[in-house]
């Protein structure tokens, strides 16, 4: 927890702002300043949300990897805004991730092999885990949600895509796509954790809908949905 701009007391939130619990869900969005801190190493959440920090965000995958290890210990449920890829998506529905495409052109296994920490090739067949997402999928229907399930592709950004970049996407298999998560999964597969990821369609992809994407429609769109994504966090 940080000091905002002003002293007060809160978390950074995603696109400006600070903020601290939300409904009795605890949400920590993680500087760059957290990150080199060593701070990070009194936090072993079970569950926590990535959404702050983008590896636009100055850092290389390598730098970040051995930070993100020290935090996650047990699970990892990722969470992200994405733009709706597939056609039958809606702005405000949520996906659970069952593989995603890296097109990030980065890997934080990339750089000194660290074999106390995990090996250097690992399997990514699964990853994303069954149960998790079969626990995710059951929590939905507890509470009336109807939960998409897709692929998420994962650029570099911070710019969005071109039409051109989403009609490939989809030929590819994708149905979001995103800024973060997949560096993650890959970070939290090497050290042996089971991942969730969780999307939430905050617009159309670009060149599915006349007219250009707007990121200040975009977080809005984020914060209409953020109760129900608390909930089904919640109810997992």
């Amino acid at each position: 927890r940080q000091a905002g701009p002003g002293g007060e007391r809160g978390w950074p939130r995603e696109g400006g702002g600070w903020g601290g619990d939300a409904d009795g869900a605890e949400v920590v969005y993680f500087s760059e300043d957290f990150w080199t801190s060593g701070s990070f190493r009194t936090l072993l959440p079970q569950l926590f949300t990535l959404s702050g920090l983008r590896w636009f965000h100055t850092f290389s995958a390598g730098v970040d990897h051995p930070a993100f290890r020290a935090v996650v210990e047990r699970g990892a449920y990722l969470t992200n805004a994405a733009g709706a890829v597939n056609t039958a998506f809606k702005p405000g529905e949520l996906m659970v991730i069952t593989d995603h495409i890296n097109l990030t052109g980065l890997n934080p296994l990339v750089g000194p092999e660290l074999p106390e920490l995990g090996p250097r090739f690992i399997d990514l067949s699964a990853a994303y885990d069954q149960k998790l997402t079969t626990m995710c999928d059951q929590a939905a229907r507890r509470i009336g949600l109807n939960l998409r399930k897709g692929v998420y592709a994962g650029f570099l950004g911070p710019s969005f895509e071109t039409p051109a970049e989403i009609k490939m996407i989809r030929t590819l298999g994708a149905d979001a796509v995103g800024m973060s998560t997949v560096l993650e999964t890959i970070a939290a597969h090497h050290m042996g954790v089971r991942v969730l990821g969780i999307s939430c369609m905050t617009n159309m992809a670009a060149g599915i809908l006349p007219q250009k994407i707007n990121h200040v429609e975009v977080m809005e769109i984020g914060r209409q949905v953020q109760s129900v994504f608390i909930e089904l966090l919640a109810s997992l």
